[in-house]
């Protein structure tokens, strides 16, 4: 079984968002898709393996957002199947929800940023559900329920290797620096937790988040989440009884990331590629609706 990594170049850079292509006898699957915006560099890695988009028999979303499905309805015109949380199925059938909502965050930088993202007719559609298995000529792929990052989320499972999505972190190649994406509106330390201790009880030899690359060093890397969990748990309950309004939460958070990029000695062009995949400024609000959400309330 071969994976294959396509960097899709995301506005130029590599290393930021990936789709990973598995070959099979009848064609090939994609765990993942990117955004519209990153459709050549996408069908340019499919071309270095010999496919083109309608050799995508089946497209395996771990989630929604615009940087993982954002491709979803173009492959789908093409002829591959849509595997996706019965939650976040509603939005690939009509994206209009998803693409006003990113439009209120984006304004005009959408189409520069996302591209085109088109509806997945329903024919396309395949709505799974938390330990399905999905068998295509000789791959087994499970998805596994893991919401914190999000509660539409499933990373898949397939022959040891974790697709993580999300859930799994943001970590660059070659690094050894992760951080946890944390925007709003679903973002929920405890549900993380929870996805986490899930994942230690799965056979994983090699994980692969979309952002960005496969690792060996599974142990290693889970370990990382947990302790990135800790200390994000650490500063939230130091940070946010004080009541800080957004603008002052968000330096504050800035700050203490920048600072911890620092320590990890990440070089100022890896931070602008961290910054691609998971842009710091999405956090804070993640984390002060889940504060005033999960724990003011609780």
């Amino acid at each position: 079984m071969n994976i294959f990594t396509l960097d899709l170049k995301f506005l130029g850079f590599s290393g930021a968002i990936a789709a990973y292509l598995i070959p099979h006898s009848g064609g090939a699957v994609l765990i993942e898709c990117g955004p519209g915006s990153t459709i050549e560099a996408l069908q340019a890695g499919l071309a270095a393996h010999g496919y083109a988009l309608q050799d995508i028999s089946d497209v395996f979303l771990t989630h929604i957002p615009l940087d993982h499905a954002g491709a979803s309805g173009r492959l789908a015109r093409h002829g591959a199947r849509i595997h996706v949380h019965p939650v976040g199925a509603p939005h690939l059938r009509d994206p209009e929800k998803l693409l006003t909502s990113a439009q209120r965050i984006y304004g005009d930088q959408m189409e520069r940023l996302w591209g085109e993202f088109l509806p997945v007719p329903e024919v396309q559609l395949s709505v799974l559900h938390d330990e399905d298995v999905v068998e295509i000529n000789g791959l087994r792929l499970q998805a596994i329920d893991t919401p914190g990052h999000a509660d539409h989320h499933y990373v898949y499972l397939m022959d040891g290797v974790c697709f993580s999505g999300d859930i799994g972190g943001v970590r660059l190649a070659e690094s050894r620096h992760l951080r946890l994406p944390m925007p709003p509106p679903e973002f929920h330390l405890e549900k993380w937790r929870a996805s986490l201790n899930r994942l230690y009880t799965l056979e994983i030899r090699r994980i692969a988040p979309t952002h960005f690359g496969l690792f060996d060093d599974v142990a290693w890397h889970l370990a990382a989440i947990s302790r990135e969990l800790d200390t994000v748990q650490a500063w939230i309950e130091t940070t946010l009884p004080g009541n800080p309004d957004l603008d002052t939460l968000t330096e504050q958070y800035l700050a203490w990331v920048n600072n911890r990029s620092q320590e990890d000695g990440i070089e100022p062009d890896q931070i602008d590629v961290f910054e691609l995949a998971n842009p710091s400024w999405m956090s804070p609000l993640g984390i002060q609706r889940y504060w005033r959400k999960h724990r003011m309330e609780a």
